[in-house]
Formats: C-alpha cells, structure tokens, sequence
C-alpha cells in the first residue's frame, strides 16, 4: 500500500481521483467539502461535529442513535456527582463484560491489532495513561502521576519520556488488567469522595497542555476515552472473532 504521510493539502482540489480501498488516518477534514462521490461501503469514525450528508446534518442523528444502542453513554453528559457515579459504574460493567469475552477468546487475541489499529491491550495501557492524565495529574496534582506502562497518545509520545512513561516496554497482559483496575479504583474512590462543588473547582494542567479545566470536564474527557476506546476494541474483537486476520502491532 502507498503511503502518503505529513501531507498538506489545504486548500487543494482533488478532482477524479481514485480513492478506493484507501485508508486515512489521524487527518484533519474540518471544513472539507465532498462533491459527487460515491461512498458506497463508506466507513467513518472519529468526532463528528457539523456533518452534512446530501442536505442533512447528521452529528444530531448519530448521537440520538448511539445512546438508544448504548444507555451507558449517559455519563457522557453527566453533570451532578452522583449521575458520574452511576455512570462510571456503567463504564465498568460494560469493560468487565468485553474482558469477560476476551477471557474466553485465544490467549494471543489481546494482543493482536486489526488493521493496524491498537490491540486490546494498548487500548487498556492508554486508559491508564487517560487516567493519570485527568485525574492524577489534572485534577488530584499528583507529584508523580504516570504509570511508566502507560500508552500516550501519537502525538504526545514525545514528550512520555520526561515524566516516567517507558514506550514501547512490553507488558504481560496479567499485568495490564491490574494496572488498568488500580486506574478504575482511582476514579471510583475520587467520585466517592467527590461534592458537587469540586466538579466546578479548576483542576490543574496536564504535563502536555497549558490549559487548564474545569474538574467536571476532566471527568467527561476521562468518561468519553472510555466509551469510545471500548468501541473500537469491540469493533476488532467482532472482526477478529469473524475470522480477520491480526498481528502484533509494532
């Protein structure tokens, strides 16, 4: 396959190009205006915000659809200390079930990527490094808040090094599902302890941005890499359950 990477096409027009079977990774399509294609088998996932398709907008459709399918997501839009409660218990039941699958599924399966993407294992060691992000270092202001087997996302790796993160290190996968409970009691022991004020109180800044946020939008920013991370794993454990081939991401 043809890669064509760091490309800047803003602004260009891509006029009868011929895009079948391709893949476009981590691309920014804000403002892009699609004429005359055929998306037959078209498949799109990442933050949809403002998207038109033949004269609709569809960001509304999409997220009405998605919370019929998956209740849980509630805690998307949770603003109260006891609806984060209710729904961070929502999140782990929903994560113990998929780990309940994985369990009885062949020993290699949670390290095997599809498509590229993260295995499930990777998934797991980036929502310990989420953790430790928004509620060790943001909003608790731990002196040392990463676990050094954490996953940072792409565009952070080169900054993981500086507090502790070790990439790239291999991990049993015993050892991951403990790293990844010690982070889930992290978050429920905060919620227990938690008031209403602290969700409006600033937390502080994460080691990678100079912003700072509210406490309550750490939480949803923790709460949303949970949901969404648990459906791309559970997309490629039904393609690999379906017979899809998968390999050792490197």
């Amino acid at each position: 396959m043809k890669e064509l990477t760091d490309a800047d096409l803003r602004g260009s027009q891509i006029v009868d190009a011929d895009l079948r079977e391709a893949w476009f990774r981590g691309c920014d399509f804000e403002n892009t205006h699609i004429r005359g294609a055929d998306l037959t088998n078209t498949e799109i996932d990442g933050e949809i915000d403002g998207l038109v398709i033949n004269g609709v907008e569809v960001a509304d459709l999409i997220e009405a659809e998605l919370d019929r399918r998956h209740p849980e997501r509630v805690v998307l839009r949770a603003k109260t200390v006891a609806e984060f409660r209710s729904g961070w218990a929502g999140l782990e039941s929903m994560w113990q079930a998929t780990l309940d699958r994985v369990a009885a599924m062949p020993p290699e399966t949670a390290d095997l990527s599809v498509h590229g993407e993260w295995s499930l294992a990777q998934t797991l060691r980036h929502l310990v490094f989420a953790t430790d992000v928004w509620l060790g270092d943001a909003i608790l202001r731990r002196d040392r808040p990463y676990h050094r087997l954490g996953e940072p996302f792409s565009g952070w790796r080169d900054r993981a090094a500086g507090v502790g993160i070790e990439l790239d290190t291999p991990a049993d996968f015993a050892d991951v599902l403990q790293m990844r409970a010690e982070g889930q009691a992290q978050v429920r022991e905060y919620l227990a302890g938690a008031s209403d004020d602290d969700l409006a109180a600033t937390a502080g800044e994460p080691f990678f941005t100079p912003s700072a946020f509210p406490v309550r939008q750490c939480l949803w920013i923790i709460a949303n890499e949970e949901w969404h991370h648990h459906r791309y794993a559970t997309r490629d454990l039904d393609a690999l359950a379906g017979g899809a081939t998968g390999a050792p991401r490197r």
